[in-house]
């Protein structure tokens, strides 16, 4: 992988919480003053935002457009979304109109847990019911 240096990144970076073809939440993960790690440990600070933030926009709207070719760009077209998933963004440039731009810097489905989003388990397992659901119709 080859990713250039976005110097934004001392801004944080914005996580989409996913639940399987959903995206659930945002949370913008700001690292401590004069920081790039944007982790819990390092001090960063995390501040959550629903998917449809007027702040963040221009970043769901792309996500959204480009959610069709995710499974296919890890040359998995036919399988599902993982049930919990994230897709983390860094703020690039400001494009010509003044806008914020973001890069992915990460997808995770290994290691992601909502230990505390627990509110979201109703969620979780109706995703799982949809997962099922189209497993089933794949094989028959």
């Amino acid at each position: 992988v080859d990713q250039r240096f976005l110097p934004r990144i001392v801004e944080g970076e914005v996580r989409c919480l996913n639940i399987f073809d959903e995206t659930v939440e945002l949370i913008h993960k700001k690292p401590a003053e004069g920081g790039l790690s944007a982790t819990l440990g390092s001090g960063a600070t995390y501040t959550t935002y629903t998917p449809d933030a007027p702040e963040f926009k221009n970043l769901i709207d792309a996500f959204y457009a480009d959610k069709p070719n995710i499974m296919a760009s890890f040359h998995l077209p036919d399988e599902p979304f993982p049930l919990i998933w994230t897709a983390d963004f860094i703020t690039g440039p400001k494009d010509a109109n003044g806008m914020d731009t973001f890069f992915v810097g990460e997808f995770n489905c290994s290691c992601v847990g909502i230990s505390k989003q627990l509110y979201l388990c109703p969620r979780v397992a109706k995703a799982v019911g949809r997962v099922v659901e189209g497993a089933r119709a794949k094989r028959n």
